[in-house]
């Protein structure tokens, strides 16, 4: 078994056997513990799951929104990642302009019968439409506030200035890797609210250390949603890595993930059931393009992974 693969799949058991019941935001329950870590050696292979397909190109497409300061869905949709939809779509179907269905049962997909699952589909369709070819549909409700675009790039300071942060760690990485203070955060008290931003930054902080010619990253994560979110972070936060990595001519070190409340839903224990029954495989590697110099001028296209061959995908739903 892949040492990745193996700290994810522990993890899953871990909060079965010792989670606490919970409920939570969503209605939807959980089953938590608090505190954890897993630490991934980058150079052993790219930690994309094998025992559920990671749709790459999706993390791909955020990763890159969040680098280009982005937080309207728009760019998102325009690369077929929808994986933001429903925080955009709630802000719509709770608004004085929606004319469309009573949606109140939006955020109780467990009472979701077929004629409202329909009258979903249908609905965010059209959203995504208006969203694609309105501009001023997509400025009022494709924008998700003070979100880790927002605040990787543009950060605001007391003093009315804007500050880069993710510009600035790069710079200080090359200038000084020796540095404690690499640090990009994007947690603000002031804009932790529904009013400033749709879903408060669950990945809070990130930090870099070079050692040995090898660059290392650490996240702090407040909150988890193991089954569906927590692939995908693990993956982004290493997809970054490798980036600065190759502008700032380092190797990759490790890839360390610490989750304050790291929680399964109630319902994914099913599909977590179906996870943990499944060999992982070995994993893939990652091809950047060598000709980008810039993490800033990296597109979808210039992320490739050679030899992955994972077990099929698992749906289940988001809580929101």
């Amino acid at each position: 078994m892949s040492t990745s693969e193996e700290q994810y799949l522990n993890l899953l058991r871990h909060v079965l056997e010792h989670g606490a019941k919970k409920e939570d935001r969503t209605g939807t329950g959980t089953l938590s513990v608090f505190g954890y870590q897993m630490r991934f050696d980058l150079q052993a292979g790219f930690p994309l799951l094998t025992t559920k397909r990671v749709p790459l190109k999706l993390i791909v497409s955020e990763l890159l929104w969040f680098m280009k300061g982005d937080t309207n869905i728009r760019y998102l949709l325009r690369h077929k990642n929808n994986i933001w939809n429903e925080w955009a779509f709630k802000k719509w179907v709770e608004s004085e302009a929606y004319e469309g269905p009573d949606m109140t049962n939006f955020g109780l997909r467990s009472q979701w019968d077929e004629a409202f699952n329909l009258q979903y589909q249908e609905q965010e369709k059209l959203f995504v439409e208006r969203i694609l070819n309105d501009d001023a549909f997509a400025a009022e409700y494709g924008d998700l506030g003070n979100v880790y675009g927002k605040q990787w790039r543009r950060w605001e300071t007391s003093q009315g200035e804007t500050i880069d942060q993710l510009k600035n760690v790069i710079a200080e990485i090359k200038r000084n890797p020796d540095s404690r203070r690499l640090i990009v955060t994007a947690w603000s008290p002031e804009d932790a609210t529904p009013q400033r931003s749709a879903l408060p930054p669950c990945h809070t902080l990130f930090q870099f250390y070079v050692a040995g010619g090898k660059l290392s990253c650490q996240l702090y994560q407040r909150s988890g949603d193991i089954f569906l979110g927590i692939p995908f972070n693990i993956v982004s936060y290493a997809l970054l890595t490798h980036m600065i990595a190759q502008e700032c001519g380092l190797a990759v070190g490790d890839f360390v993930h610490t989750i304050g409340d790291a929680h399964i839903y109630s319902n994914h224990l099913e599909q977590i059931e179906t996870q943990l029954g499944r060999e992982p495989k070995p994993l893939p590697s990652l091809k950047l393009n060598p000709d980008v110099a810039s993490v800033f001028d990296f597109e979808v296209g210039d992320v490739q992974v050679d030899g992955y061959d994972p077990h099929p995908s698992i749906k289940a739903p988001v809580a929101v």
